[in-house]
């Protein structure tokens, strides 16, 4: 899972990205983009929004704010600044909260902005973060969020327009002693209302100097709109590609900012070995967390940070037999844990069943055999790639159902038949059904890692088929099972996860920069979508 151990060892430092956040009803009407210093325009846009949330729809306007220049040269990264979103959660949904025995709330949100020049899209995502802050006993619930975003560099001369489209919040849960209630973590997924000003159009920013534009050639205008990206993947657009096979050539560059990885600042569960399950010779620890998409919902539910206790197997190298190289193996086991069960934490997601009845459900991944992590690279002792594969026999219990708000009694069995199964690349060697997720990290020695190594973490990606359930229900109750088979199994369903930085917690003097004082992961991720 990783490159040579030195190697590896150098990148033991947090990855990092701005959390996102989210929002609601806020003041104020659409401000026309107005010039401010020389040079550069102001956004300040409060856009219309729908959200869903698990007493239902809602209307909701989001506020947007930002600095943005008016022209750049050609290839000159776009950097918008003081970027921030003023939201109000709405007294329904304060009150959603304060169901669950919540007192307190961090938000993260992630405005998906679309990018246009002529022809050619690409989507970016705009996330930020907002403070602690306390549910007032009545009323709606105002946040302020900030964040760094990623720059956009035009392919060629011409106006590039950036569009405010989905808008995806996340609510971290706190309670009065400040722990987690269960679930932890509300996901709410909103939409540009279709009376949004202007389409939702935040700014036009000139690409090319008046020297640079050819005088014969009309700078580019919008056409259309990027094409959407699925709830938990970027499979369009993604962050930093550059597709060649759309009309008017190249795609708008995105660069995502460059602190990607670094803690979130958010709460997550505890996160340590005890005598239940002691820590051995070889013994890591890590948070991870991500998006699932649920393709019959059209939507994704947010796995927040749960703990995975990794006992590393030790790498094993073959020599070219040259000696210019060598390809790397090594075997690695994990468990989840939490509460010293093999399992997440508790989380709620809500969707629209059917498309017209919310429906929230409270889950849990529950780990059913041993969790296995393989890679498999070559080195030349300078630069080091790696293909990861982690595989997890998981099945999904729902402990708490509700339809329309109303409480549905699912009974303590509600489960899937079987395991989530993804396609197996090695089905001979690794038989059943089991949850697949594939990285790819490289490294050069003495630089950062990209993409995932075992101890730095990094994305994992995949595909799950969600079973058919069971036992759902009581005994003179309702049978759920068709329910929730009908609305929620089925294939080709997108998952991406995020773990953090390892903390090595068998070393004999713990790294501060991984782990904290009490062996715990310092570096708690933040969901990509």
């Amino acid at each position: 899972m990783t490159g040579p151990p030195t190697a590896v060892r150098r990148t033991a430092r947090g990855r990092a990205r701005g959390a996102a956040i989210a929002a609601f009803v806020v003041l104020a009407a659409t401000v026309p983009a107005a010039a401010g210093a020389s040079g550069t325009q102001q956004i300040d846009a409060a856009l219309p929004y729908v959200c869903l949330f698990p007493s239902g729809r809602h209307a909701a306007t989001v506020r947007i704010s930002a600095a943005l220049p008016e022209r750049v040269a050609a290839g000159e990264p776009i950097e918008p600044a003081d970027v921030t979103t003023t939201l109000v959660l709405p007294e329904p949904a304060v009150a959603d909260l304060s169901a669950l025995h919540a007192a307190g709330v961090r938000a993260a949100t992630g405005l998906t902005v679309g990018v246009t020049q002529g022809e050619a899209t690409a989507e970016a995502t705009w996330r930020g973060g907002t403070e602690p802050t306390p549910l007032p006993p009545t009323g709606p619930l105002t946040l302020t969020a900030t964040g760094d975003v990623p720059t956009v560099t035009g392919q060629s001369a011409g106006e590039l327009t950036l569009t405010a489209r989905d808008f995806a919040l996340d609510l971290t849960l706190t309670t009065a002693d400040g722990g987690a209630p269960d679930p932890a973590s509300v996901t709410v997924d909103c939409t540009l209302a279709e009376d949004a000003p202007d389409g939702g159009i935040l700014a036009d920013v000139e690409v090319g100097t008046d020297e640079e534009d050819d005088p014969g050639t009309p700078s580019g205008s919008p056409s259309g709109s990027p094409s959407g990206t699925p709830s938990a993947s970027g499979t369009p657009g993604q962050p930093g590609e550059e597709p060649t096979d759309r009309p008017g050539g190249h795609a708008p560059k995105v660069t995502e900012p460059g602190r990607r990885g670094v803690a979130a600042d958010r709460p997550a569960p505890t996160c340590k070995y005890d005598e239940k399950y002691p820590a051995g010779p070889m013994s890591l620890n890590a948070y991870i967390t991500g998006y699932s998409n649920v393709n019959k919902l059209d939507g994704a539910a947010l796995i927040p940070p749960f703990c995975t206790l990794i006992t590393q197997g030790e790498p094993q190298f073959v020599f070219f037999p040259d000696y210019s190289g060598a390809t790397i193996t090594q075997h690695s086991t994990a468990d989840l844990y939490h509460q010293q069960r093999k399992q997440t934490q508790p989380f709620e997601a809500t969707f629209l069943t059917f498309d017209f009845t919310p429906t929230t459900a409270t889950m849990v991944l529950e780990q059913t055999g041993l969790m296995t992590i393989d890679s498999h690279g070559t080195t030349d002792f300078v630069f080091t790639s790696t293909d990861t594969y982690v595989r997890a026999p998981l099945v999904l219990r729902v402990t708490s159902l509700k339809v329309n708000g109303t409480p549905l009694d699912v009974g303590k069995k509600c489960r899937t038949k079987a395991s989530l199964a993804s396609p197996e690349p090695e089905p001979a060697k690794f038989p059943g059904d089991h949850l697949v997720l594939h990285g790819r990290g490289e490294q050069t020695t003495g630089q950062p890692a990209t993409g995932y190594l075992l101890l730095s973490g990094g994305p994992l990606t995949g595909k799950v088929t969600i079973p058919a359930f069971t036992g759902c229900g009581t005994a003179d109750g309702e049978d759920l099972d068709r329910l929730l088979t009908a609305a929620v199994s089925g294939p080709d369903n997108y998952v991406k996860q995020i773990q953090g930085q390892t903390c090595f917690v068998s070393a004999d003097v713990l790294n501060p920069d991984e782990c904290t004082d009490d062996a715990q992961p310092r570096k708690i991720p933040v969901a990509e979508r």
